[in-house]
């Protein structure tokens, strides 16, 4: 699983391979397919700064937003394998295979994994109104009120949608599902009592936790996160092998030579690998990961036939 793996100790497209030594000899850019300020740029903006330093030219960060990422997506399908332009992706990459019907790419077959970088658990959080402390309180309430207990997610196929939906069967739950168009809705909804549940990000729940907005339940992660460490995981909870969280990666379009995806690899974990970094990291309530292309590639293959799974089970579809 994700978090028992190791942790961190406009060009001019050439077609055709290219050696890792006479790379790069122009601006790379890397593609996000979300729009500016979320954490898929936020990470962006960071790995551009440090590995334009480390590269010697100017690595610049594009956001091609778009149908929840797969328009910026689909476009770098068609791009070349040089290493001159890389895609930055979240897990959601994955997901999409089974909740589209037509994405216009292939999220394994069409692209090289390169590196997963970071990663973050999701936070099961109630209104601080509802009279629950810990999951089994928690189970307890959704069961004595069959079906009212009212969950926020994100929208609609979206990671805290699925991962609710993944832990509401496994618990044998029934609960009102109420999707919203983002998280920051979501997280509105039940800060002010409108709804009384999330499978937050942690990113964005351990602030309203401190802060008293929420009232923090499980995480969902395979280990308890650095970030809210009092929080026990779904896992020890009861729910062994349970794992839900969101992570970040850069990939390249298919056929980019191992030699180079290898040095890309490297040269992102010697550049994470600094106090500074991790400072960064710690402020956004992000954790650092070092998988390369291999571990990350059996990621994405053990995780699209996860989540197909699940996705299918319920007969989600996202278009």
């Amino acid at each position: 699983m994700i978090a028992r793996r190791a942790l961190l100790a406009a060009p001019v497209l050439v077609p055709g391979p290219v050696r890792a030594q006479a790379w790069p000899q122009r601006p790379i850019r890397i593609v996000v397919p979300f729009p500016p300020g979320g954490p898929a740029d936020i990470l962006g903006r960071l790995l551009a700064e440090r590995l334009g330093a480390a590269w010697g030219q100017p690595v610049i960060v594009e956001n091609r937003p778009g149908a929840a990422g797969n328009l910026g997506t689909a476009q770098v399908a068609r791009m070349a394998p040089d290493g001159q332009s890389l895609l930055l992706v979240a897990s959601s990459h994955v997901q999409g295979a089974a909740l589209y019907r037509t994405l216009g790419f292939d999220p394994i077959r069409d692209f090289s994994p390169i590196t997963m970088f970071a990663y973050y658990a999701l936070a099961v959080v109630v209104h601080p109104a509802v009279p629950v402390a810990n999951l089994a309180e928690y189970i307890a309430y959704a069961k004595q009120r069959d079906g009212a207990l009212t969950v926020a997610s994100a929208g609609v196929g979206t990671p805290t949608h699925l991962a609710s939906e993944l832990f509401r069967i496994r618990a044998g739950l029934t609960w009102t599902s109420v999707p919203f168009q983002g998280a920051a809705p979501a997280h509105t909804a039940v800060i002010s009592g409108q709804v009384q549940s999330l499978f937050s990000s942690i990113v964005l729940a351990a602030p309203a936790i401190r802060d008293g907005g929420f009232r923090g339940i499980a995480t969902t992660g395979a280990q308890r996160s650095p970030h809210l460490p009092a929080l026990p995981t779904l896992a020890e909870s009861g729910f062994p092998g349970f794992e839900a969280g969101t992570w970040y990666a850069l990939l390249a379009p298919a056929g980019l030579p191992p030699e180079l995806a290898a040095r890309i690899h490297a040269d992102v974990a010697k550049s994470l690998a600094t106090p500074e970094m991790r400072a960064r990291f710690d402020a956004q309530s992000l954790e650092m990961r070092d998988l390369g292309p291999a571990a990350l590639g059996a990621v994405m293959q053990e995780e699209l036939a996860r989540w197909s799974e699940v996705i299918r089970t319920l007969g989600i579809r996202a278009d």
